[in-house]
């Protein structure tokens, strides 16, 4: 990061292109151009393998085959592709089963689908941000065609225990979806060891580019089928008709590659930096409570409440010199408590006062001692206001 620019600590909402993403994807914005559907000629069929080794590197990081891979222009849209084009490819009146602290791309496909008609039961979670499992096993009994839980929470990293909901979706004959956005930076990825039928991907949660995603579709036992939500030239499978764009989806296929080959390093370095960040303010600043599962988290979060700071306060105090999150960055334009929050505690003093730190690939010792003394410093001139 630039030297006079503030420390950057909010990873979860975004991460900067990681500079051999960039290298792979520049060429495809000026000398190789070509339109990956004009594969009758040089300069399509040049864009199209560039597409389908992509697709490779894609399905390779999660252990899944090349043809369950659908590029989307975002993990939100795969979300959408995922639980509405299920329901609808079903037919008939369908009953799905979620949580109540989901990205808004989840929880509002469900509000589509309820609109339609359908039944929705949304689950509860623990103070953790851990699913109930009890609740959600007994709503999948009742008569449920498809769960949706997220691999790892945005806000407060919580990493959810996937295998055990993809055990009771089988025991039941219930087709199983997870927006895994947050975790591939940080865990190795097997949809089959984790059961799953549909999962969605995020390019710029794995430092790759904004504005593209991948849908992992199962095509083996079940064989899912979905209903596009686009109309249109019929590329990817029918279910995503449009342009292909060549220089995110090769962007996206480098950022997986690293991803399923650095993950475990990454997070034992990222996750030291971020426990000497914790530890640091746990001594210094009274009042701090540390929000999500104690161990079963992203190695990257942080999320804390600290007795008688307001968030807001605190980032516009230090906005020179750090940049974090007070909330989840898709809600940025509202300032109510956030979902996630209210299921954990309610609206309380510990939901308002939450805030989230999230060092990343870039962030370094340094930065971090910056960052903590600016915190100490920052939290005390508000408490003597």
């Amino acid at each position: 990061m630039s030297a006079n620019r503030p420390i950057y600590l909010d990873s979860n909402a975004t991460t900067p292109v990681d500079a051999r993403v960039l290298k792979a994807m520049l060429p495809w914005f000026s000398d190789a151009f070509g339109n990956p559907s004009s594969v009758e000629h040089a300069y399509g069929a040049e864009a199209a393998s560039a597409i389908e080794r992509a697709r490779d590197q894609v399905a390779t990081a999660i252990s899944a085959r090349s043809g369950e891979v659908i590029f989307t222009g975002s993990c939100t849209e795969a979300d959408n592709l995922a639980i509405v084009g299920a329901v609808r490819a079903a037919g008939g009146i369908r009953h799905v089963v979620s949580t109540a602290i989901e990205h808004p791309a989840v929880l509002e496909s469900l509000r589509q689908l309820e609109r339609e008609g359908h039944r929705i039961t949304i689950v509860g979670v623990d103070e953790s941000g851990t699913v109930r499992l009890d609740e959600l096993e007994a709503a999948i009994r009742d008569d449920a065609f498809l769960v949706s839980v997220m691999g790892a929470n945005n806000e407060v990293g919580t990493i959810q225990p996937l295998a055990e909901v993809a055990r009771l979706c089988q025991a039941s004959g219930t087709l199983f979806h997870s927006d895994l956005a947050q975790l591939p930076a940080y865990a190795r990825i097997s949809v089959d060891d984790l059961g799953l039928d549909l999962a969605s991907f995020s390019g710029h949660k794995v430092y790759g580019p904004k504005g593209v995603g991948a849908l992992y579709t199962r095509r083996r036992r079940p064989r899912i089928t979905l209903s596009a939500l686009t109309w249109g030239g019929g590329q990817e499978k029918g279910l995503r008709s449009g342009t292909i764009n060549t220089p995110l989806v090769v962007a996206f296929g480098e950022a997986m590659a690293i991803a399923a080959r650095d993950w475990q390093a990454d997070s034992s370095r990222i996750g030291a930096l971020r426990n000497a960040m914790r530890d640091h303010l746990l001594l210094e600043v009274p009042g701090v409570s540390v929000n999500g599962h104690p161990e079963h988290r992203l190695a990257n979060n942080l999320s804390l409440s600290i007795d008688g700071i307001e968030p807001l306060a605190l980032m516009r105090l230090l906005r020179e010199t750090l940049a974090f999150s007070a909330s989840s960055a898709c809600s940025t334009e509202s300032f109510v408590t956030s979902h996630v929050l209210l299921a954990m505690w309610g609206d309380g003093q510990r939901s308002r006062q939450a805030f989230r730190l999230s060092p990343g690939r870039l962030t370094t010792e340094e930065d971090i001692q910056v960052a903590s003394a600016a915190l100490v410093g920052g939290i005390e001139t508000l408490r003597r206001l």
